[in-house]
C-alpha cells in the first residue's frame, strides 16, 4: 500500500498547490490513499465545510487537524457528519468530531496534539494506547499525525509507538525536516512533513507582517503570503499484512502557480 501524506495546507495558495501537484505526484508514485493536514486551509487558520469538500475533490481521502481545529466556528456544525476529517484524539471526548478513522477498511489514521509549548490536553501517549486498542482490531496499517511543536515529543511518541503503527508523521512547524527513517520494529518516522503553501513568506505568513511583529513586539493580523508556492509531502509504502513501513521518502517542490 502506498500513502501520500501532505504537510500543513496553508490558505488558498496551499489548496492551489495541492490541485496543481497531486495528479503529477500520483502519476509518479501511483499511491493508493492521500492524507493531508488541513488545519490552516481556510485563510491560514482553521477549515470550513466548503474547503474540506474542495480538498476531497482533489483526491484527498482524509484531513487531519491540529491546534487550529476550532478557529472557524462553523466546524462544529459539520465535523460530526464528515467521516473524512479528524481532530486530535486527545481533545476532550465531549467535543464534536472524532480522533481517528479507518479508510476503506484498510488504513487507520489517528490525529494527536502535542503538549510541549502547546495547549494543555490529555496525554497523547495514553490517548494513543486507547485509540490503538480499538483501531488495531480492524486494520494493521495505521498512520499517526502528531501535531506538535517540540521535535523531542514527536520523536518520543514515535519510539513509544514503534512496532505498533506504520508511521508517526510530525506536523505543525511548517518546516520539512530531513530525518526520515524506519525504526527497528517497522514504524516510519519524520519529525515534520512541512508545509504546502506560500514559499516566500515566513512559515506561510506575509513576511513583512512577521518582521513587524518581531521588530516591535506588537500584535499584528496574520495574512497568507503571496508569490511562489511549495508542496511538501511524504510518500509511505506499507506492508498491509504486517502493518510495517517498507519505505519513506520526502517530496518537496517549489514553483509558480499556473495562471488561468
Amino acid at each position: 500500500m502506498k500513502v501520500l501524506f501532505i504537510g500543513d495546507i496553508v490558505g488558498s495558495p496551499g489548496r492551489k498547490a495541492v490541485k496543481q501537484c497531486i495528479g503529477e505526484v500520483h502519476k509518479e508514485y501511483s499511491f493508493d490513499y492521500c492524507i493531508a493536514n488541513g488545519e490552516n486551509a481556510a485563510g491560514g487558520s482553521g477549515i470550513t465545510c466548503v474547503i474540506a469538500k474542495e480538498l476531497y475533490g482533489y483526491g484527498i481521502n482524509c484531513i487531519t487537524m491540529g491546534n487550529h481545529t476550532w478557529s472557524k466556528k462553523e466546524i462544529t456544525n459539520f465535523i460530526d457528519d464528515d467521516t473524512k476529517i479528524i481532530r486530535p484524539a486527545n481533545y476532550p471526548s465531549e467535543l464534536p468530531g472524532r480522533g481517528s478513522v479507518i479508510i476503506d477498511g484498510r488504513l487507520g489514521v489517528i490525529n494527536l496534539l502535542g503538549r510541549v509549548y502547546m495547549e494543555p490536553l490529555d496525554c497523547p501517549f495514553r490517548t494513543l494506547d486507547r485509540e490503538l486498542e480499538n483501531i488495531k482490531k480492524h486494520v494493521k496499517a495505521v498512520i499517526i499525525d502528531m501535531h506538535a511543536e517540540a521535535t523531542s515529543e514527536k520523536c518520543a511518541l514515535a519510539w513509544y509507538a514503534d512496532g505498533r503503527v506504520s508511521a508517526v508523521l510530525g506536523t505543525h512547524t511548517h518546516v520539512q525536516t530531513a530525518d526520515e527513517r524506519i525504526l527497528p520494529f517497522g514504524t516510519a518516522f519524520l519529525s515534520d512533513v512541512g508545509m504546502t503553501g506560500p514559499h516566500e513568506g515566513i512559515i506561510g505568513v506575509d513576511r513583512d507582517i512577521i518582521l513587524e511583529k518581531f521588530r516591535y513586539s506588537m500584535p499584528v493580523r496574520f495574512e497568507v503570503a503571496k508569490g511562489k508556492v511549495q508542496f511538501n509531502a511524504v510518500m509511505l509504502e506499507i506492508d498491509e499484512i504486517t502493518g510495517q513501513a517498507v519505505d519513506i521518502s520526502r517530496i518537496s517542490k517549489v514553483f509558480n502557480l499556473q495562471q488561468k
